[in-house]
């Protein structure tokens, strides 16, 4: 684990640790404010209260897990943060009531607790990830990196990254220019640092603190002193390609700037996990019958709703032709969330705020409701929960013709919920599938049972907060 990595988990853990810390406390104080306000509170047993603390620590940080608040790349303005907070110890705060009401009795505290405890928790953590994340009170700090090149690979992170948002894993010392960089289309605004990459070039970067180099020179062959660069890693100092820079801080793979070798010697792109291959589709069906089991109302008056609006005898389900696992066309069953004439002029990008879409199209388009029919597809075998998006085969041969290792995308079973949906919701062109191609290729090369699992708990947030397609 390079220390890039391994600070991202020390900050992951430590603020799962006080926020546990803070949440237990919290729920213990909310006990002693109770039984000052309600004056007929009967103290509860020491080992009632206990059990109670637990239960909500681990309600309210798995619910903060599933609204994101975890991820070490949150991209959120403390507004946002905020509404995190809430929604998470909204959910405990259901899930916990509905506990104490039904199966544990014995477990029930004053009428008060809950609401107190709740309303305590939410301004703990406010005021914690304020001064944490405004303050940097974690005191964890950034890897601080300098770049080798100035030209057109290494001003990807000056168009990628610009906001400080984008930078939170690391400080960006400079850039160093390299011979045979195209300075035209490279670095305009960032500051180029002009320093000898020779025998001198460690003194350099122990005197800046530079923890990590990152490779991003155009021209490699003649350009670059390996045996600087040898003695700088058997130091100590991380050195890593640019493409690999930009799928660890990004999540995404630069396919504009992809070379077969960089392909064949970098990890990834298959799968030793024989249990997930044996399992999948009985983890898949298994999924798709339990969320049907609590969906079926809701479908039932996304029905309802499309004939009020177009009529008893207008079609429900609109069906589509796909492309799925190793290119074969399969047939993906929705909710028609568009117009009957929707596509009387031939196949057209769908897009955000499409003039196309009916009003209950609007609402189920923004709730994914529109996708609950493709749990058939599931049952069937055609898709998974977790994998890149199918798209139409009228759209595939152009976007093969178009983009380098589209086709790639197919050596995975598509799925409802996919990397590239949390990361790049809308796609409404050649460029837009370029962009997620970025993030489908990443998903591809580190698929595992713990990613699928992340990006099922974060659909959960773009359910919530009604974000996507």
């Amino acid at each position: 684990m390079g220390p890039r990595k391994g600070k991202q988990v020390r900050r992951s853990n430590i603020l799962v640790i006080l926020e546990a810390m803070i949440i237990a406390y919290v729920a213990h104080l909310a006990n002693w404010v109770v039984s000052q306000i309600a004056v007929e509170a009967i103290p509860p047993e020491n080992d009632v209260l206990a059990i109670n603390i637990a239960l909500i620590v681990i309600l309210v940080q798995l619910s903060a897990l599933s609204v994101g608040l975890y991820e070490t790349k949150l991209r959120e303005s403390f507004r946002g943060i905020l509404r995190r907070i809430f929604v998470s110890v909204a959910i405990s705060y259901f899930v916990m009531e509905l506990l104490t009401s039904t199966l544990l009795h014995n477990l029930s505290m004053h009428t008060y607790y809950l609401p107190v405890t709740s309303g305590l928790i939410i301004l703990a953590l406010s005021l914690f990830r304020y001064f944490s994340n405004k303050m940097g009170a974690l005191g964890l700090g950034k890897n601080r990196i300098i770049v080798i090149g100035a030209g057109e690979r290494a001003a990807i992170i000056e168009q990628r990254m610009r906001r400080d948002v984008d930078r939170l894993g690391f400080e960006l010392a400079g850039f160093i220019p390299m011979p045979g960089d195209n300075r035209e289309n490279g670095i305009k605004q960032e500051q180029l640092v002009e320093v000898e990459i020779d025998d001198n070039f460690r003194t350099y970067l122990t005197d800046n603190d530079i923890e990590e180099i990152v490779i991003a020179c155009d021209q490699r062959r003649g350009t670059l002193p390996i045996d600087v660069l040898f003695d700088c890693r058997v130091r100590g100092i991380e050195i890593v390609d640019i493409l690999d820079f930009m799928e660890r801080e990004s999540g995404q793979i630069a396919v504009n700037m992809i070379y077969p070798s960089w392909v064949i010697y970098s990890n990834g792109f298959h799968t030793h996990n024989y249990l997930r291959d044996a399992l999948n589709y009985v983890i898949n069906a298994f999924l798709a019958l339990f969320v049907l089991l609590f969906t079926w109302p809701l479908m039932l008056l996304t029905v309802m709703a499309i004939w009020i609006e177009d009529g008893i005898r207008a079609p429900i389900l609109y069906r589509q032709d796909r492309i799925g696992l190793n290119g074969a066309v399969f047939r993906i069953i929705k909710y028609r969330s568009m117009g009957l004439d929707a596509e009387k002029d031939g196949a057209k990008w769908a897009s955000k705020n499409d003039s196309r879409t009916t009003k209950v199209g609007n609402v189920i388009r923004k709730y994914r409701i529109d996708e609950l029919p493709q749990l058939m597809n599931v049952l069937r075998g055609e898709m998974g929960f977790i994998g890149p998006r199918p798209e139409r085969p009228e759209f595939v041969e152009e976007l093969i013709r178009e983009i380098p290792y589209y086709n790639q995308r197919h050596n995975v079973r598509p799925g409802l919920a996919g990397w590239a949906q949390l990361n790049y919701p809308y796609g409404a062109s050649v460029e837009d599938s370029m962009e997620k191609l970025k993030f489908d290729l990443y998903y591809v090369k580190h698929q595992s049972l713990m990613l699928d699992l992340l990006i099922l708990i974060r659909t959960v947030e773009v359910v919530l907060f009604g974000k996507g397609r």
